[in-house]
């Protein structure tokens, strides 16, 4: 499955459990997983660079991301945890180390919380500086958040499928509105973690074609492999991910636009010389 050091990978944590956690997470990690461990499995698998998304229970405490972003400065992207009131200058200085977006966990949280005049403010302050809001909540909920979201002009990105838990229904209102919603060319889809939505490679290839059809093609999908696989630790690997992703695009066309051309665009890395 060797890529030439081409490929690129969306989507991971790094963390120490020593490190202060948020007070409100809902998990807390008992090992650690460094940048150099993730940098162990893209040199393995000849994939070229990483982003690294701030994992919920360290909070807005982006420090540990920041430095190995500053190692790894040709490698490595971020995405982000931080409050709508930040300052300019601590964005400035985030973008400065490498990050291109914010994170918005939703799970367990009102979406409506996201979209009043403070966050919309926001957003259009992220949207200036060429950035992304990546978003992770339940299917059903994305039409709640997400039209608000584009209507600011910030680049939104979808995690994980969408985590349609039961597929998705086209019969749900709900699900038809965020459907509509992909013709927008600003929305895209991490095609990430499947198994955080119950879903087995059928599954997960029927909800592609969904939102494949959705989108009109494969333009704005980028994979990600959820490395460490928090909660699912025992259940899969960093192989097990990049095989799913092989299996879900077996045309070597296709597959290097999902894990090449569209994240280098999305996520702005240069052609890798590796």
């Amino acid at each position: 499955m060797s890529l030439s050091f081409e490929g690129i990978d969306t989507h991971a944590h790094i963390f120490r459990h020593d490190l202060p956690m948020a007070s409100d997470r809902r998990y807390s990690p008992d090992y650690d997983a460094l940048a150099e461990h993730y940098l162990g499995h893209l040199d393995r698998c000849s994939l070229a660079q990483g982003v690294l998304i701030q994992p919920s229970f360290l909070g807005t405490d982006n420090r540990f991301m920041v430095e190995a972003l500053q190692r790894y400065p040709q490698r490595l992207r971020g995405i982000a945890v931080v409050e709508p009131d930040i300052e300019d200058a601590q964005l400035q200085a985030l973008a400065k180390a490498g990050v291109v977006g914010i994170r918005l966990n939703l799970i367990g949280k009102a979406p409506q919380d996201y979209i009043d005049a403070r966050w919309q403010t926001f957003y259009q302050r992220l949207a200036r500086l060429g950035w992304q809001v990546e978003i992770q909540c339940g299917f059903d909920a994305l039409v709640l958040v997400v039209p608000f979201v584009l209507a600011s002009g910030v680049t939104v990105v979808v995690d994980h499928f969408g985590l349609p838990s039961n597929g998705i229904d086209p019969s749900n209102l709900a699900h038809q509105g965020f459907l509509a919603l992909l013709g927008e060319d600003r929305l895209w889809v991490k095609l990430s973690a499947a198994y955080r939505s119950q879903s087995d490679l059928p599954r997960a290839a029927c909800v592609l074609t969904q939102l494949r059809q959705a989108c009109g093609g494969i333009d704005r999908f980028v994979w990600g492999s959820d490395w460490p696989h928090t909660q699912f630790e025992s259940r899969t690997g960093y192989d097990a991910q990049l095989a799913f992703v092989h299996a879900l695009f077996p045309d070597p066309v296709e597959r290097r636009q999902v894990l090449v051309d569209n994240p280098t665009t999305l996520f702005g890395f240069a052609a890798s010389t590796r």
